[in-house]
């Protein structure tokens, strides 16, 4: 077999070319901090679900029910990080729905 001749004339970028965040910075986007929260929250709640494990595990006596509540920070945790990638997702739609548009050069 021959070497097959180039598609495009010139160099091609494997990249996907975007313009980044507003302020520049990685982490600044839509929806960033919200998933930074959402895992925060989200820890707090796994450690709390540990300690409200481990009494019934070990035989000792179960927590108050406080400890319970704060164990379904798990669920609000990650439904905060889902809506932070979601509000990212629609956030690089919308800014490749205007690039090909033309809107923006």
């Amino acid at each position: 077999m021959g070497a097959q001749a180039p598609i495009y004339p010139g160099a091609v970028s494997n990249e996907t070319p975007h313009r980044g965040t507003p302020s520049g910075r990685p982490g600044d986007g839509p929806g960033d901090r919200l998933v930074r929260i959402g895992v925060i929250v989200f820890a707090v709640g796994a450690i709390a679900t540990l300690a409200t494990v481990a009494p019934m595990l070990l035989g000792a006596d179960p927590l108050p029910t406080a400890a319970y509540l704060i164990s379904m920070l798990m669920g609000v945790g990650f439904a905060l990080a889902a809506a932070g990638v979601l509000r990212s997702i629609t956030a690089q739609r919308r800014e490749a729905t205007r690039t090909m548009d033309g809107r923006e050069a």
